[in-house]
């Protein structure tokens, strides 16, 4: 791949050898699509506890240094391969051998991280390796970003490499973290148009300093230039307009596919549809709900939080079941995840409200996820806020309609169902309980059309959410990029 085009991604976490969020999806599953597009792709991460060492042997390959405040600091790094695709691990100095992914001490983070991302760089010297591309992610590799801008004219060896910022999640400015930038020396921005608060924050210097900055969805990359979604930061976004897009998030097809998923009672597709049937049956029987094929089945799966307006469900379910109407009286509704303890508090009394209708399941459990995907006839995903999302696209694929409100990834992937022949799903505007009953009640009028009904599900499962069309859409992104770079490097 010596004339590839050369990338280096740095992340936080990555799918398989540490997962906490989204970021983990992505970093996972980008890369090794990219790598066998024909980029020559390196991906970057920090050494944390947990990784499974029996399962990926690490090679040592050299030693390092990083300056600080302080003075040098020592950095080892360590790699594997993952198929075709070449994995660095940073480890040493700040980055404890038993450190968690992320903690609540957002300084120590700091340290961590920034030392993380000049490492990286310092890695690229050591291999020799000029990257085109220096693609971060969030505020824990936006140091990176930002001193590669800082003393570009000092290093001739990063002069055509161009900058790529993901933003997976805007609020998270790295505040905190400011003191851990100073001891590495990385000063606050020179640029009157950031506001003064956000000079030192890791994200906002970041997002100052790409050459692209990058939302996980369309939507998304509109939403952040709004003062609702912007974290203070909307206005001075508005002026690097030109330089923000968004790119949704792809879908691991392999993992997620009701044909060959393991954990089914029976596995299914586009063809087989009527097979999901026994999968509903099964659940219903696993979760102690009554095995009622025709009586619609709503979910919810994930994190216990506000931003994902768990907090409308009990409101929103006890609205639609006061309507006298038999459509708002029909139901079951089974839930899955865990977070804050108050909203999961609120779940579990749902089952006390709605006795025989409802069961709330507060752990971890990633097998009962697959199986109520493919066993709920809707999923309900009515997010505050939802810069990409992935349960949408799941629900899709294995023919559970969604039922969402229309921010973000969710507006981009789920087609309401006054679309007609596009329709997947159905969307609501506010993020109210009001609003959340009147959708769910509009999608149990639909449900009892049987044909409509499986149109929806058709749809919803020939869509195209692979790693292959957004991986497609990076590269494209990528080469204008590196062009542009280039250029103003050889007339500099």
């Amino acid at each position: 791949m010596s004339s590839a085009l050369r990338v280096l991604f740095l992340a936080a976490e990555a799918d398989p050898f540490f997962k906490v969020g989204g970021l983990g999806d992505v970093a996972g599953s980008l890369p090794p699509v990219l790598r066998r597009m024909g980029v020559d792709i390196r991906l970057v991460l920090p050494l944390h506890g947990g990784i499974r060492l029996q399962e990926y042997p690490l090679q040592e390959i050299c030693k390092l240094e990083v300056s600080s405040l302080e003075g040098a600091i020592p950095v080892e790094i360590y790699a594997l391969e993952q198929g075709t695709l070449p994995v660095y691990f940073i480890a040493g100095g700040l980055i404890a051998s038993e450190s968690p992914v992320y903690t609540t001490d957002t300084r120590a983070d700091g340290l961590k991280y920034t030392f993380f991302s000049l490492a990286a760089l310092e890695l690229c010297r050591y291999l020799d390796w000029s990257p085109d591309i220096l693609h971060a992610n969030d505020w824990h590799t936006a140091p990176a970003v930002h001193a590669l801008s800082v003393d570009r004219k000092d290093r001739p060896f990063f002069a055509s490499t161009a900058s790529v910022l993901g933003v997976h999640n805007l609020p998270y400015l790295g505040v905190g973290a400011e003191s851990a930038l100073d001891y590495f020396g990385l000063p606050p921005a020179k640029s009157k148009s950031l506001p003064a608060w956000a000079r030192q924050l890791p994200l906002p210097l970041g997002l100052l300093a790409a050459d692209c900055i990058v939302a996980v969805s369309p939507s998304y990359a509109q939403e952040i230039l709004t003062p609702e979604y912007g974290a203070g930061l909307a206005d001075w976004l508005q002026q690097r307009r030109s330089s923000l897009t968004g790119i949704l998030n792809g879908l691991d097809v392999h993992t997620w596919d009701p044909q060959s998923d393991p954990h089914l009672k029976l596995n299914y597709s586009l063809q087989e549809l009527a097979a999901r049937r026994m999968n509903k049956a099964a659940l219903q029987v696993e979760l102690g709900l009554k095995e009622e094929a025709r009586t619609p089945l709503l979910a919810m799966i994930g994190r216990m939080d506000f931003q994902k307006g768990v907090d409308l469900l009990p409101e929103a379910l006890r609205r639609l079941s006061e309507r006298p109407e038999n459509a708002g009286n029909d139901w079951q509704m089974a839930i899955l995840g865990t977070g804050d303890p108050a909203l999961e508090a609120a779940v579990r009394g749902l089952e006390l409200d709605f006795s025989g209708r409802v069961k709330a399941v507060t752990r971890f459990d990633a097998p009962l996820s697959h199986r109520i995907y493919a066993g709920a006839d809707s999923l309900l995903i009515p997010s505050r806020y939802e810069p990409c999302g992935t349960t949408q696209m799941i629900a899709m694929r294995y023919g559970c309609v969604p039922l969402a409100r229309a921010t973000g990834g969710l507006r981009d992937t789920v087609r309401d169902i006054q679309q007609g022949a596009d329709s997947t799903g159905f969307l609501f505007e506010e993020a109210t309980p009001a609003e959340l009953s009147k959708a769910l009640l509009r999608a149990m009028r639909v449900y009892s059309n049987e044909a409509i009904w499986q149109g929806l599900q058709l749809r919803g499962m020939k869509r195209d959410f692979s790693w292959e069309r957004s991986a497609g859409e990076y590269l494209r992104l990528y080469q204008e990029l590196s062009y542009a770079r280039q250029k103003r490097s050889v007339e500099v």
